[in-house]
C-alpha cells in the first residue's frame, strides 16, 4: 500500500489493490454479497474475518442503508481494532441480489469499506461516486467480464501500480 499523502486521505488507487477487485461473483443473498466483499479486505490485509461480521451485524440491526445509489452498495462497519489499515474491495455480482432497499434494489456492485478513520477514504469515496451517478459507468462496471476488465474501468490497473 502506497504512504499516506500528506493531506492524509487516499485515492482510489491507494485503497483499492487489484487483488481485491472480482467479477462474476456468485451470491445467493446480500449476506453472501457482503461477505465476499469482506473475504477481499481480509485476504488483501485491511480487515480480520470479525470485521466481516460487523458488517453483516451493522445491516441486521440497521436495515439496507448501504444501497446507496441504485444496484450498488457500499458495505462497512465502524472502525474498530479487527481494521488493520483503511482498504476498499469491490465485487461485481454475477446476479443481482435484494438487499430490501426499496428504491435502490437488486444490488450488482458491492465496495468493501474498511477505514482506520472518519477521513482518510473520502477522496477515495469522491471518484468512487463518479461511478455510481452515471448509469452508463454503472452498466459497464456491472457488465465487465472479468476482474482485469473491472480494475480498468476503475483505473487501478496493475501496470499502473507498478511504474
Amino acid at each position: 500500500m502506497a504512504e499516506s499523502p500528506s493531506n492524509g486521505e487516499f485515492s482510489l488507487a491507494n485503497l483499492l489493490p487489484v487483488e481485491a477487485v472480482a467479477a462474476k461473483v456468485e451470491a445467493a443473498d446480500w449476506r453472501e454479497a457482503v461477505t465476499a466483499s469482506g473475504d477481499l479486505l481480509v485476504s488483501t490485509g485491511s480487515t480480520t474475518p470479525q470485521y466481516t461480521q460487523q458488517m453483516i451485524a451493522a445491516l441486521e440491526r440497521l436495515g439496507p442503508y448501504i444501497v446507496v445509489a441504485p444496484g450498488f452498495a457500499l458495505a462497512h462497519a465502524q472502525a474498530s481494532d479487527d481494521v488493520l489499515r483503511t482498504g476498499m474491495s469491490f465485487v461485481q455480482l454475477a446476479e443481482p441480489v435484494a438487499f430490501g432497499h426499496k428504491k435502490n434494489d437488486p444490488v450488482r456492485i458491492v465496495v468493501g469499506l474498511a477505514s482506520k478513520d472518519h477521513s482518510a477514504h473520502m477522496a477515495a469515496l469522491k471518484e468512487l461516486s463518479q461511478f455510481m451517478v452515471s448509469k452508463e459507468k454503472m452498466d459497464e462496471l456491472a457488465s465487465a467480464e472479468s476482474s482485469e476488465a473491472l480494475a480498468e474501468l476503475l483505473g487501478i490497473n496493475k501496470q499502473e501500480r507498478e511504474s
